[in-house]
């Protein structure tokens, strides 16, 4: 099997993120998504903020969830996160949300692509961020 690049995140589960049967409620996993998202960005040496300053945003352009099993307050919760596909202009990032068995929770994925921040027009990952596309191409699920 190819070796890619996984980061991993405990998720804080709040009682608060329950509904009313008890569970974590179904639209907190897109958070624990971002979760994900955001730290394996960072372990690999970049920032969702340098690409704001540099007049840049990656919007989510697709989502997709599919819940397994349930998670409850007080269990513990871990975010894996890798970079499924990156193709120059959008990126597909890959979600396991696992208990404290590391039962496997939920799956998915979000696609993102690059808009200028000024007028939201996409433009190509590839040439707006060369080294960090090249990074994602090493490190990506293949």
């Amino acid at each position: 099997m190819d070796q890619y690049f996984i980061s991993t995140r405990e998720i804080q589960l709040y009682y608060a993120d329950t509904d009313m049967m008890g569970v974590i409620y179904h639209a907190n996993y897109l958070k624990f998504f971002e979760l994900g998202r955001t730290a394996l960005i960072e372990d690999i040496g970049y920032s969702y903020v340098g690409m704001e300053e540099a007049g840049y945003f990656a919007p989510v352009y697709d989502v997709q969830a599919t819940y397994k099993k349930p998670l409850r307050y007080g269990d513990k919760a871990f975010v894996k996160t890798w970079v499924d596909y990156s193709d120059g202009v959008k990126t597909i990032y890959g979600y396991e949300i696992v208990n404290g068995e590391d039962e496997i929770c939920v799956t998915g994925t979000t696609t993102h692509i690059i808009v200028k921040k000024d007028n939201f027009r996409p433009t190509s990952f590839k040439k707006t961020f060369p080294e960090w596309y090249l990074k994602y191409e090493e490190i990506k699920k293949k």
